[in-house]
């Protein structure tokens, strides 16, 4: 089935609930009009529904292939990566100066949603290579961002992230890569590098890999970690390409998912060493790849949200055109499956955390903007406390969602669903990676508690808890529905509050029954924060409504799905904390023999 890019949906929210007239007022933002935001997103629905969709269910029945180094991607790839750096996608929202559109996060973001709707294992390439670009923005000297933005962004060549080797996944403190410096400011590096996303491909010139490897005399740890430039071919002087570098793909992964996009093992220095440059300063390097990693933990919560997006669009049109059983109410013959409650719950079930998810996201995305661009330092630093809270709730609630709204999905086709023919398990399968890689849930739920939480002893979090208690009563003041919402977003926000107080206390005495309760204070951290944007949105609706501005089925349908986010997602909120505030000591109850 098609896919077609939820507009409507996405313009309200950029407009309505992330503020676009507020964001194209900052220093920088001017070009984001209005009139030119919509424009963007048309023509980028346009670019993904008919060039890069197509491409989805070809790449994943015939998948990428490795054949003595060679990585061939799925037919049909090259042509369209090709297509989509010449109409300048790849560089919406990076510097003009360097080729880019310089528009800001918050027009990315739809685009970038749109793009892992239409095809996740295509967009992971351009998804890493927008992450070297930011990296090398923050830590890249003057002659390193003349030599590779350009090329990046125009999408002639691709960025890649190795941080992963066999004995160091999660813990980089166990890296073992080695770089020994040549004298001349070039380094030799020797190691393996495994689950590198399109680590080896053929749909461009070069590919440029961002390495985290060690000095001869670096301190031991973390702390000695630093970041490399490792080209698959050299640069030469005049910027051309030129020899091979010593870095060799060796394999590619079998997935369950994500079966078009190339995930290599990459051998480096097998033939006398490869080539590389630091980037930045040396031992620094952990804290240049966060860069890469922030950048990447966002759009990974942009690719759930596109594929529950996709699994949702899908189940629909399933639901409307399979008939089966008699409608409850008595008339006669077969039905349309849709006209079953059950079905209608699991259908507005998955409607209602894709757009929960999909506002909280673009609202961190202005954040993000006005966080760089404010001229008011304040504002810029609350703006900054608020983006770098919701990165880890994007991520890990996001992608959570997508599991559970794809399996969803499944269930709605019933058996048929189970059937690959359908289509309908593809993107369960493709799903099932998004909550692990670029940091599993747990890391997310981990960095929300210590960094997020605890450290500021949750006063970035009670701030946020306040907006929602201001939009909770502006609601609790308007009609039935509305009214509903505002209660249900107060109680939600309520036990929101009494898990950051609880964490900000009990953290030292009982570090690990607070780290217990980690995981369901991101869910519930994700549902309260998507139930507050969804609240604003039926706020905004129904003042479109009163004023007669929009359209009238669009707008009560947007205060219908948030009272249903209301009632059936809200309400788990007082579960989740007595999960956490009570629950610490039965997950650490047994010994490790009783397992």
């Amino acid at each position: 089935m098609p896919y077609t890019a939820p507009l409507k949906d996405m313009l309200f929210v950029v407009n309505e609930l992330a503020g676009l007239q507020e964001v194209n007022a900052l220093p920088g933002c001017e070009d984001a009009t209005p009139e030119t935001v919509q424009a963007v997103l048309e023509e980028n629905a346009r670019f993904c529904s008919e060039v890069v969709a197509p491409l989805n269910v070809p790449g994943d029945r015939e998948p990428s292939s490795w054949r003595d180094g060679v990585v061939t991607t799925t037919k049909g790839f090259k042509e369209a990566f090709k297509a989509l750096g010449e109409a300048g996608w790849q560089g919406v929202q990076h510097p003009a100066e360097f080729g880019g559109q310089g528009l800001p996060k918050l027009v990315a973001t739809p685009c970038m949603e749109m793009l892992n709707a239409a095809n996740l294992s295509f967009a992971l390439c351009p998804m890493l290579t927008d992450g070297a670009i930011e990296a090398l923005l923050t830590a890249g000297s003057d002659a390193q961002k003349q030599t590779y933005l350009e090329n990046l962004i125009s999408g002639k060549w691709t960025g890649t992230m190795n941080l992963t080797e066999p004995q160091a996944g999660s813990d980089l403190a166990l890296v073992r890569t080695r770089a020994l410096p040549q004298g001349d400011g070039t380094y030799k590096l020797f190691g393996t590098k495994i689950f590198i996303t399109y680590g080896e491909h053929d749909m461009a010139e070069n590919i440029v890999h961002l390495v985290l490897a060690r000095t001869p005399d670096a301190p031991e740890g973390v702390k000695g970690i630093s970041l490399f430039i490792v080209p698959k071919f050299l640069v030469n002087a005049d910027g051309s390409v030129g020899e091979r570098n010593d870095v060799h793909c060796v394999s590619i992964e079998h997935k369950l998912g994500i079966k078009a996009s190339p995930t290599a093992v990459l051998q480096f220095g097998d033939h006398g060493g490869a080539i590389g440059t630091l980037v930045g300063e040396e031992n620094r390097g952990l804290e240049y790849m966060f860069v890469m990693m922030n950048a990447a933990r966002f759009s990974v919560g942009m690719q759930g949200i596109g594929l529950a997006e996709r699994a949702y669009q899908k189940a629909v049109a399933y639901a409307k055109d399979r008939l089966q059983s008699r409608d409850l109410a008595g008339s006669a013959g077969a039905v349309a499956i849709i006209r079953q409650p059950d079905v209608r719950r699991m259908l507005l079930s998955m409607r209602a955390q894709v757009e929960g998810a999909r506002a909280l996201a673009y609202v961190t995305a202005a954040a993000a903007d006005a966080g760089h661009h404010h001229p008011d330092a304040a504002v810029r630093k609350e703006n900054q406390a608020f983006y770098e809270y919701m990165v880890p709730v994007v991520k890990g609630w996001s992608t959570e969602m997508s599991v559970d709204v794809t399996s969803t999905g499944v269930q709605v086709h019933g058996g048929m669903g189970f059937i690959e023919e359908t289509g309908a398990a593809q993107y369960y399968r493709d799903a099932r990676i998004l909550p692990i890689y670029e940091g599993t849930t747990a890391i997310q739920a981990n960095d929300l508690v210590g960094r997020k939480t605890v450290r500021d002893g949750g006063a970035t979090a009670r701030a946020i808890a306040a907006r929602m208690r201001a939009t909770a009563a502006e609601a609790a003041a308007g009609p039935a529905d509305l009214a509903v919402i505002g209660a249900r977003l107060a109680e939600a926000t309520d036990a929101f509050e009494q898990v950051v107080d609880y964490m900000a206390a009990n953290v030292k005495a009982d570090i690990k029954g607070v780290f217990a309760g980690s995981v369901p204070y991101l869910k519930l951290a994700g549902i309260a924060l998507g139930g507050w944007q969804m609240a604003r949105a039926a706020l905004a609706a129904e003042r479109k409504l009163q004023a007669g501005d929009g359209d009238t089925g669009f707008l009560r349908a947007k205060i219908a799905t948030a009272r249903f986010f209301a009632d059936h997602l809200l309400t788990q909120a007082s579960g989740y904390r007595a999960a956490i505030v009570d629950g610490g000591a039965s997950v650490m109850a047994l010994d490790e023999q009783q397992f």
